[in-house]
């Protein structure tokens, strides 16, 4: 394991990321935000479905 490669990597990464503007940040945050209300709909219909069935 390469420790001094490694940290070139890490570092020409962070030279090459920028801060997003805010209307960059608005549509990821409210596309992450649709993302985990979907997955809650489904895992409560998923809840709903299961606790009506019989055992």
């Amino acid at each position: 394991m390469d420790v001094k490669l490694d940290l070139t990597s890490y570092v020409r990464v962070l030279k090459l990321a920028s801060t997003p503007s805010w209307e960059e940040f608005s549509k990821i945050s409210k596309i992450a935000g649709a993302g985990i209300i979907l997955v809650g709909i489904l895992g409560f219909t998923m809840y709903a479905i299961m606790s009506f069935l019989p055992a």
